[in-house]
């Protein structure tokens, strides 16, 4: 049986609001607005860091919800910038279709496990609803290395036309450490598979 636990913490409300803040951010980049934008992606990124140190330090902040909602919010924001970005030619196509490769292939999986891990008779209402729970995900160390990579890389990318250095070789250096760092998360959660899903069993 599944875990019954109440949805609606801060950590979870705050990755709501990074994921409402992702369609901002993609507006504003293609609209050429960068220097509000970096302030929008602050604002980003510190719901991350908030919802992350509550959750490690509340018991009852945490949940099997927000193992899956933080990394999830994470990757639509990412998603929405990288093509943003792309649009804006800020950041190269082949790189961006990577990332977004992998990330919808990890947004699959979380699906998957979801269906695999409720309990029979397994309906569309008991599968929709966030108050069981039945899975905790762990992401890997190079995937949380990966996921920071990626958002150095957008603030670098957002901070360019600012600071006028859109050509830096440093900026090229870091498209290809961020690829290395992709293409190594994805393997990391072919590798471990399993050992990323933890069931929860009821009580």
């Amino acid at each position: 049986m599944p875990q019954y636990e109440n949805p609606w913490t801060i950590p979870n409300m705050l990755s709501m609001t990074r994921i409402g803040l992702a369609p901002v951010l993609g507006y504003l980049i293609i609209e050429e607005d960068f220097n509000i934008a970096l302030g929008v992606f602050a604002l980003a990124g510190l719901t991350d860091l908030l919802d992350g140190f509550i959750a490690r330090n509340w018991a009852s902040q945490k949940s099997a919800l927000g193992s899956a909602l933080d990394p999830l919010a994470d990757k639509i924001l990412i998603s929405i910038l990288y093509i943003s970005l792309t649009y804006a030619d800020l950041i190269p196509v082949p790189l961006t279709y990577m990332i977004i490769s992998r990330d919808v292939m990890l947004i699959a999986a979380v699906f998957y496990v979801r269906y695999r891990t409720l309990p029979t008779p397994r309906t569309l209402s008991k599968y929709f609803n966030p108050c069981y729970a039945t899975a905790r995900l762990k992401p890997t160390f190079i995937s949380k290395v990966n996921t920071a990579v990626q958002l150095i890389l957008v603030a670098a990318s957002l901070a360019a036309p600012v600071f006028n250095y859109a050509d830096s070789i440093y900026l090229q250096i870091l498209w290809c450490f961020t690829a290395f760092t992709t293409a190594a998360s994805a393997y990391s959660y072919y590798h471990y598979g399993r050992k990323t899903v933890q069931v929860i069993k009821g009580k």
